[in-house]
């Protein structure tokens, strides 16, 4: 599929109304997860769409394409309201914070599993466990504050248990900075790769840091924020991926094309009939913004689509599927690595006057404080022993005491703040 070869209208026959902007919501009992969290992926590619376009506006002198730029984000902000409304009232916050959690986690696995980029993949492995241990922390706060089991929202596609503890996830910023791809030799796979997992991160950083002061009660409220710093992290760790030489006019294309890839994917892959109809009408009004994108790239760079999309046809579709073995065994290789610099090491290699230790120090000086464990040790103390989904004993012996939250995992080297 080339998208540059399917037939669209003129960008400006795209613009919809308030019937057609406004979706009727899904039903969160009876709907697919993976629908709910194609959903919460394509509203955030739409906010990293729109974001962009507005950047490159505020370092853009050229009034054509500042008119051109105003056009489409209208348009990508009509396509996010429209996703957006899908939400159905009767979600609570904690509940879509679950589906948040399943994104990442499964975003993940599926784009490592067919990503061939080393620093890609390394960077993929290492924050799925955060993900993955944050979808155990809201979990044991949604059982606490609402007696819901999280595993029938997953629909028990995604195990519930730890990860990387979350306390072990706090890293001087710094170390979150990666290698750079370079897009002239890389693989069309790697560069939607990093463009794909930077917007699904990012949306869930902003969607956290937003919600956290909306949480009924300080054990949420701290939750929230501890895990939006997370984020924070994966989010620079993420983007730092990205080839930054790009000129704004390649990346505005490089976006399009990632938002038409992810639309005909979701379409390919997507089991709601109505929501399947949503996708494909906004693929087809990603090609039109795609070829505007392109003509602007050629009137004002003298290139080509070929220039930097020298293989224009899609590479292998976005499908989600379980990824349990997988999760698994990336648990087993990486629970108790840190990253240094742009690296990953087992933290116990680590020197005591590492960068990761002293900000440790700084930031978890009391371990009794720090808001994922305190969640945890309520809800022992509430039901006996921690709530968890999960199909056979964990991986990692130390993760498998369900009557006591592990701080020292990925930490070992702290050995004067392991009490």
């Amino acid at each position: 599929m080339n998208p540059f070869e399917v037939k669209s209208k003129d960008v400006n026959d795209y613009f919809m109304n308030w019937s057609k902007m406004y979706s009727k919501p899904y039903d969160k009992t009876n709907t697919d997860p993976f629908t709910k969290v194609r959903v919460i992926l394509m509203n955030g590619t739409e906010f990293e769409s729109n974001w962009f376009l507005h950047q490159f506006a505020r370092h853009c002198d050229e009034p054509e394409i500042k008119k051109h730029l105003a056009i489409i984000r209208a348009q990508e902000q009509q396509q996010q309201k429209r996703i957006a409304s899908l939400k159905p009232k009767d979600e609570n916050m904690l509940e879509t914070t679950i589906s948040y959690e399943q994104l990442a986690i499964e975003l993940t696995a599926v784009l490592a599993k067919n990503e061939t980029n080393e620093d890609n993949i390394k960077a993929l492995n290492f924050a799925l466990l955060e993900d993955f241990d944050h979808l155990y922390r809201f979990a044991n706060l949604l059982k606490m504050d609402y007696g819901i089991e999280s595993e029938h929202l997953v629909g028990k596609l995604t195990e519930i248990m730890p990860g990387r503890p979350t306390i072990s996830e706090h890293r001087y910023p710094t170390d979150n900075i990666k290698r750079c791809l370079d897009n002239s030799t890389a693989n069309p796979q790697s560069i939607l790769v990093s463009n794909i997992i930077t917007a699904a991160e990012q949306q869930t950083m902003n969607f956290y840091m937003n919600l956290a002061n909306f949480y009924p009660n300080d054990h949420g409220r701290k939750l929230y924020s501890e895990i939006a710093l997370i984020e924070e992290q994966h989010v620079s760790q993420y983007e730092s991926l990205k080839d930054p030489t790009c000129t704004w006019l390649e990346s505005w294309v490089m976006h399009e094309y990632t938002e038409a890839y992810l639309y005909y994917s979701m379409m390919q892959d997507e089991t709601d009939k109505y929501i399947k109809n949503i996708w494909e009408d906004h693929f087809y009004m990603e090609v039109a913004h795609l070829k505007l994108a392109s003509e602007l790239l050629g009137k004002y760079e003298k290139k080509t689509y070929k220039d930097i999309l020298p293989k224009p046809d899609f590479p292998t579709l976005l499908k989600f599927g379980e990824n349990k073995e997988y999760i698994r065994d990336v648990i087993l290789d990486t629970v108790r690595l840190t990253s240094d610099e742009e690296d990953y090491i087992d933290n116990e290699k680590l020197p005591s006057k590492s960068l990761f230790f002293e900000y440790q120090r700084k930031i978890n000086s009391d371990t009794e404080s720090v808001p994922s464990h305190q969640v945890i040790n309520m809800s022992i103390e509430k039901f006996g022993e921690d709530y968890r989904y999960q199909e056979s004993a964990h991986p990692i012996e130390e993760l498998n005491n369900r009557n006591e939250d592990n701080t020292t995992v990925g930490r070992e080297g702290l050995k004067d703040l392991n009490k």
